[in-house]
């Protein structure tokens, strides 16, 4: 690329030095007419004056400052020589002479000045207004991008076109693609992704390259690199423009996601929903008949065995199946709590009753208030929390290890928390835990689990407008907390 420019350079500085000769050829042939026919028509000093004075003036706007000097000095040189005497001599015997010759050129000078700066304001004008256009058209093509595709391709093809540039490439370090457009030789592309790593913004006046980092607040998300004639101010609000295409379509593909992600969850939840209740009637059947048989007392030792086996296994498959159902409901769009006054002190012990054979091996400690505020709640949702919080603090703590149950008030909450001796929570589990089918790296190899039950307790917490969490330390043990806000009856 190096050897390519340093020809082009002197080719183009070759071009400007002929041009130039060209204008002040043009310019001397134009003086040099004025004053023949002048001079033949025996035109007063002050007329033909005028005369250079427009045409150094005409010279001005057509060819520029310098040109527009050239051909003053030359006018006046002719204005002396053909018409201040004496004639055909650069001397001037009057002194007033010298004042005019001076005046005009002094004139000729202020108003090529004067207009050559009034052209040069045009021309900026001109030229930001032709770059704002650019910019409004860039702009435009950005919001008509396929959003269902990366923007880089797209703005690569895109900028060039807008901004005629030899050479366009930008690095997208989301999804580390290096797009470009031009002539560009694979390591002169990777100039933005360069620029991407360096994080720094550079602009090489010698081969006409502008490089810039494309960035989304403080965030640096890719670069680009352009090849032409783009001014600095334009290169940074192209980048700008970019990043806002960028940002666009991670917007577009987020929400995408999340739309994906929440139909996929919805049609889950029909399937769960569908499964547990087709396996409520064959699991019904079969504890039906596996109870049968060990009421007759007509099966030997061993078929017994296998009766209690299928018995047991089947009320497993059959809470599993309720909770699946219990998830249905909790995940519809507006839960319908069946609220009643609730003492939960009542409503732990009447769980404790329930799960007396799971917690024989477990003594059994209760940090309780007894004369509570009643809850206005579910007590089916309160029951099914509770009881999972036990059923896993039986599972997961260690052989005849305590199992503490404390109920704490405040005026706006209640706090209820199970605490066992068992399996240390990771950090990384803490939350995940409370996803539906996740299980902590702890608990995949210590008991049997499908993952289900405290996704359950999570969204009746959050039925009641409650949360729920857990703490977790090797001398401490594991609590599981639920916090939910006080209804007081009649309040």
């Amino acid at each position: 690329m190096n050897s390519r420019l340093t020809m082009v350079i002197p080719l183009t500085e070759k071009r400007s030095w002929i041009l130039l000769l060209k204008q002040c050829a043009i310019g001397c042939a134009s003086i040099a007419t004025i004053t023949f026919v002048a001079f033949e028509l025996r035109f007063p000093i002050t007329t033909v004056g005028f005369i250079f004075l427009l045409a150094v003036i005409v010279a001005t706007i057509s060819y520029g400052v310098w040109q527009a000097i050239f051909l003053s000095l030359i006018a006046v040189s002719c204005l002396n020589y053909f018409f201040i005497p004496p004639i055909f001599s650069f001397t001037v015997a009057d002194d007033r002479d010298w004042i005019a010759l001076a005046s005009f050129q002094i004139c000729a000078l202020v108003v090529s000045r004067l207009s050559s700066r009034e052209q040069k304001i045009a021309r900026d004008a001109n030229y930001q207004r032709l770059q704002m256009k650019k910019l409004y058209e860039l702009s435009r093509g950005i919001l008509l991008f396929d959003l269902h595709h990366p923007p880089g391709s797209q703005l690569v093809e895109l900028i060039r076109r807008i901004f005629q540039a030899e050479d366009v490439a930008i690095f997208d370090a989301n999804s580390v693609l290096l797009n470009h457009e031009g002539s560009w030789s694979a390591e002169e592309q990777q100039i933005a992704k360069t620029t991407y790593l360096t994080d720094k913004n550079e602009d090489d006046h010698d081969t006409h390259t502008t490089q810039r980092v494309i960035r989304i607040g403080n965030f640096s998300i890719g670069a680009m690199a352009i090849r032409g004639e783009v001014d600095p101010l334009i290169a940074n609000s192209i980048a700008s423009l970019s990043a806002i295409a960028f940002e666009r379509y991670q917007s577009y593909e987020k929400e995408a996601n999340a739309v994906s992600a929440k139909q996929t969850e919805q049609l889950r939840v029909a399937v769960l929903d569908a499964l547990a209740h087709a396996f409520k009637t064959p699991l019904t059947a079969i504890r039906t008949a596996s109870s049968g048989l060990l009421e007759m007392g007509t099966l030997g030792k061993t078929e017994s065995e296998l009766a209690e086996l299928i018995d047991e296994e089947s009320v497993n498959l059959n809470q599993l199946c309720t909770r699946l159902l219990q998830t249905a409901k909790l995940e519809a769009s507006s839960v319908a709590l069946r609220t009643e006054p609730v003492i939960v002190s009542r409503l732990i012990k009447d769980v404790l009753e329930g799960l007396s054979g799971t917690l024989k091996e477990h003594p059994i400690e209760l940090s309780i208030v007894e004369q509570e505020t009643p809850l206005q709640g579910d007590r089916e949702l309160l029951t099914m929390i509770l009881t999972q919080y036990l059923d896993n603090a039986a599972k997961y703590s260690a052989p005849a290890a305590p199992i503490d149950i404390a109920v704490r008030e405040s005026n706006s909450e209640l706090l209820l928390s199970v605490h066992n001796q068992g399996s240390l929570i990771q950090m990384q589990d803490r939350e995940r835990i409370f996803e539906r089918f996740y299980r902590g790296s702890e608990a995949k190899d210590r008991a049997p689990g499908s993952g289900v039950g405290l996704s359950i307790v999570k969204k009746a917490a959050e039925a009641h407008r409650g949360h729920v969490w857990v703490t977790s330390a090797e001398q401490d043990g594991t609590t599981f907390f639920l916090s939910i806000p006080k209804i007081h009856i009649g309040g």
